[in-house]
C-alpha cells in the first residue's frame, strides 16, 4: 500500500506540482488549501507524512504543527518562503522533522519525503525490535539482548544456565516444562540422569526471585515446573 502524503499549501500551483511528482514516485497524495483543512485531514485520515506550508489562511502552519505534535509523531516537512535561520529554528523546535525553502526543486522534495519516511519507519522498527527483546511477567522483566533480569526494577544476578531457563519460562508463562526440557535448554546438552541438577538450579532461582519458594516458579508434581502468571 502506497504511503499517503498530505500536501498543505494555499498555492494551488505548488500543490499540483508536488502532487504530480509525488504520485509519479508512487505516493498517494491528499491536498489541503488551508491550515484548518490540513488539521481536519490529519485527524480523520491515516497520513504517513505531511508537507506543511507556513503562510496559510484560516490557521497558519505553525499553529497546525503545534496541534499535530499534541497527539502525533507523523513526519512533518515545513515548506516556507521564509528562509531565515530564526524561522527554520522555530519550525524545527515546534516539532518539524525537516525544513524546505521556496522555491525548491520538486525532485528534492520527493527525495526529502523518501528520506524522512525511511527514518520514521526505521525508528518504529527499532522500537518494535527493542520491545520484542523484553519479556515481562508480573514484576519480572528480562532483556534478552542485554541478558539481564530485574524484579520490581531491581537487578537479579543470574548464571548463564539460569538465564537460559528464565528466558524459556518467561517466554511461555503458565506453560509447564519438564525437567528434560529445562535441562536441555539451560545446559544445552542431552538430558541424561540430570534430574538433581535441575532441582538444584530451580531452588537457586527461587531463592533469587523472593522468599516464597512457589511465588514465581511452581512445581507441578509428576510433570515439571511453570512460571506463574
Amino acid at each position: 500500500m502506497a504511503d499517503r502524503i498530505l500536501v498543505a499549501d494555499d498555492e494551488r500551483d505548488i500543490r499540483s506540482v508536488l502532487a504530480l511528482y509525488l504520485e509519479d514516485a508512487g505516493y498517494e497524495v491528499v491536498e489541503a488549501a488551508d491550515g484548518a483543512e490540513a488539521l481536519e485531514i490529519l485527524q480523520t485520515q491515516p497520513i504517513d507524512l505531511c508537507l506543511l506550508d507556513i503562510m496559510m489562511p484560516v490557521m497558519d502552519g505553525y499553529h497546525v504543527l503545534r496541534r499535530i505534535r499534541e497527539t502525533s509523531d507523523v513526519p512533518v516537512i515545513v515548506i516556507s518562503a521564509k528562509g531565515q535561520d530564526p524561522e527554520k529554528i522555530l519550525g524545527l523546535n515546534l516539532g518539524a522533522d525537516d525544513y524546505m525553502v521556496k522555491p525548491f526543486n520538486p525532485l528534492e522534495a520527493v527525495a526529502r519525503v523518501g528520506s524522512n519516511l525511511r527514518r520514521a519507519k526505521g525508528m518504529v522498527h527499532r522500537a518494535q525490535r527493542d520491545d520484542a527483546a523484553l519479556l515481562r511477567c508480573r514484576d519480572l522483566e528480562l532483556d534478552t539482548d542485554a541478558c539481564t533480569l530485574t524484579r520490581a526494577g531491581q537487578p537479579v544476578e543470574l548464571t548463564a544456565v539460569e538465564l537460559r531457563i528464565m528466558t524459556l519460562l518467561m517466554g511461555h508463562p503458565g506453560r509447564v516444562f519438564t525437567k528434560q526440557q529445562l535441562y536441555e535448554c539451560g545446559w544445552e546438552e542431552p538430558y541424561v540422569a540430570a534430574e538433581n541438577s535441575v532441582m538444584v538450579c530451580m531452588s537457586k532461582l527461587r531463592a533469587k526471585l523472593g522468599d516464597d519458594p512457589q511465588a514465581y516458579i511452581r512445581t507441578i508434581r509428576g510433570l515439571g515446573y511453570r512460571l506463574e502468571r
